[in-house]
């Protein structure tokens, strides 16, 4: 699968330079459900790079059966929110004043709740559903904390819901009523309106901490992501975890 990513964003990157003489366009190798792979990756970005502008987290993933990663946990979660966090986390001291970092979330986080003990358990009862609504309900936590932390430093976080995506990344459930919704989905183009608004425009240079729809409003985030307390607990087991510890039950 990271052979056939890494050749697709080669053939981007290729297509970018055709259209754009001159531009530098770089692909690094990354699978963020690896810690190990995601430390090389951010070891290769700061090799290159003294300063980043610009921290856009949008790769994701749905594991439709309870899998774990090679570092022992939930594979959806330790792809969507403990692979970014590091990433994160290793090049924030490279990000430019003033800089921006964009997280790709869902709407589907106000469906989710904060099961961290479920995390690093190999067994039980488990719903790609409500799987995909946690991570994703991290992402916007992340976010929210990440922006309170970086308030004095001038760099904004934001996050936000891109739409229903008509791309092969779909869930097993949510193709099954693909046929029924398709109007109301997305092509990858329109899909990356809101992530670009994010990133770009200069009516947000000073807003952080915010939520977005995909038609680029303000919206309030559930009241769990919200949750300062919460926040910190996750902020702290995604640390640990990051750093390599396994710590005992986390009661949320």
């Amino acid at each position: 699968m990271l052979s056939r990513n890494l050749q697709a964003a080669t053939r981007i990157r290729d297509e970018i330079a055709a259209q754009m003489p001159g531009v530098e366009v770089h692909c690094v190798r990354c699978d963020l459900a690896s810690l190990a792979s995601v430390r090389l990756c951010a070891q290769v970005i700061r090799s290159r790079f003294d300063t980043i502008a610009l921290l856009v987290n949008n790769a994701g993933m749905v594991s439709t059966r309870h899998r774990m990663s090679e570092d022992g946990f939930e594979l959806t979660f330790a792809t969507n929110h403990l692979g970014p966090f590091l990433l994160t986390s290793l090049l924030l001291d490279r990000m430019a004043i003033p800089g921006r970092i964009v997280n790709v979330a869902s709407r589907i986080h106000y469906r989710g709740t904060l099961e961290l003990d479920e995390v690093t358990n190999a067994k039980g009862p488990y719903s790609s559903r409500a799987a995909y609504a946690q991570s994703k309900l991290a992402n916007v936590m992340f976010t929210l904390s990440l922006a309170h932390r970086l308030s004095s430093r001038g760099v904004t976080v934001n996050c936000l819901h891109p739409g229903v995506i008509a791309t092969n990344l779909l869930p097993g459930w949510l193709r099954l009523v693909k046929p029924f919704i398709s109007r109301e989905m997305f092509d990858a183009e329109r899909g990356a309106k809101t992530t670009l608004y994010l990133a770009l425009s200069k009516d947000l240079a000073d807003v952080s901490g915010c939520y977005f729809d995909e038609n680029q409003r303000r919206q309030a985030p559930a009241a769990r992501a919200a949750d300062s307390d919460r926040q910190e607990l996750l902020w702290s087991a995604s640390e640990r975890w990051t750093a390599g510890d396994r710590p005992g039950r986390i009661r949320c």
